[in-house]
């Protein structure tokens, strides 16, 4: 009969302490990872520059009577004509009172 080696092994503590670190490991990138993810939808403004790229299409092509005022998901969002110096320009403008952000195209009007 042969001998059998003694094998090592980790014991009960060492595998709980390794245990606990990952998943500590993974709770905060987890956390890392969500902060990150809900700071881009937050602050994401291309839905509302794609809103105002479709107006500023409308208005060109004379399909848009101004002033125009419109609630655009959580966007408001108003076109109007405006005068600077001695040129009339069209200034589209979306904002978003929860997160104060704007975005502006402007037009030239002959």
């Amino acid at each position: 009969m042969a001998l059998l080696k003694r094998v090592r092994a980790s014991t009960l503590m060492e595998t709980l302490v390794a245990t606990v670190l990952i998943v500590v490991i993974f709770m905060v990138s987890s956390m890392v990872l969500n902060n990150m993810v809900a700071g881009k939808v937050k602050h994401n403004t291309e839905v509302a520059g794609e809103r105002l790229n479709a107006l500023e299409y409308q208005f060109k092509n004379n399909g848009l009577a101004l002033p125009y005022y419109e609630d655009f998901g959580s966007w408001e969002i108003r076109v109007v004509k405006e005068k600077i110096e001695n040129t009339f320009i069209v200034v589209l403008e979306a904002e978003n009172p929860h997160t104060n952000k704007v975005v502006t195209n402007y037009i030239n009007d002959h």
